[in-house]
């Protein structure tokens, strides 16, 4: 079998969007307990904002082995006093059972047969453990920047429930960035580009998540660029 390789190209580019990933980390990070395991971790860039609980294990998978490189490296220089596990390969690396929490960022809309490789990480989750998902909201903004790197779909509520694992149940749903849905219509409509540049990435974070965090509290989550999901298997379950 051929090694992995990630298509994507998005990031070194958003590594830099640090309100962005300050706010979402901030509505997920309750729902984190136990051991963990974070799927397509990528060069490590989200997990600082998800480890901040004291979670007894955090394994980081990423199949693509230069980017699992990168992520041992960087998870080491910048955040040596935990230990981390860098695992390169996909869910069917491990026996049943293993994780409290299994967490997707901007990961599932990578994966083709998105429904199996859920009912994959469902058989991961200890009973009571939780599947946390978030991902880009809505098919009608898929762009050419979507297919570059590397994007099947985009997700609604409606479509995270249709792949939802039997042995799980939902548990929240909801959408963030209400803002960011009229600058994305905005730039499918009338800029039509491909690639936001490091200004508009930049104008951004640092200008409009501020604005939708507060108004998507306000709106109860109902509208936004990004979707969460969040699953929880029964602790009647076998």
């Amino acid at each position: 079998m051929s090694e992995f390789k990630y298509v994507g190209s998005e990031l070194e580019l958003f590594a830099v969007a640090h309100n962005w990933k300050a706010y979402w980390s901030s509505r997920i990070r309750p729902f984190i307990a136990g051991d963990v395991l974070e799927v397509g971790a990528g060069v490590g860039a989200n997990t600082p904002y998800l480890n901040r609980n004291g979670s007894r294990r955090w394994v980081c998978l990423e199949p693509d082995p230069v980017l699992a490189a990168q992520l041992t490296l960087n998870l080491h220089q910048t955040n040596g006093r935990r230990e981390y596990e860098v695992v390169c390969g996909t869910t069917k690396s491990f026996g049943a059972n293993q994780f409290d929490t299994i967490i997707y960022i901007d990961v599932l809309e990578h994966i083709e047969n998105d429904r199996k490789e859920l009912e994959t990480a469902a058989t991961l989750l200890r009973k009571g453990g939780r599947l946390i998902i978030l991902s880009p909201a809505h098919q009608l903004l898929f762009t050419p920047f979507d297919a570059a790197i590397g994007h099947f779909r985009r997700y609604n509520r409606p479509m995270l429930r249709s792949i939802s694992p039997a042995s799980l149940r939902i548990e929240r749903m909801w959408y963030l960035d209400s803002v960011g849905v009229v600058l994305s219509i905005a730039n499918r409509v009338c800029l039509q580009q491909s690639i936001p540049t490091k200004a508009q990435l930049c104008f951004w974070d640092q200008c409009v998540i501020p604005i939708s965090r507060v108004l998507d509290r306000c709106i109860l989550g109902s509208v936004g660029r990004s979707v969460v999901g969040i699953w929880r298997r029964g602790s009647g379950e076998e």
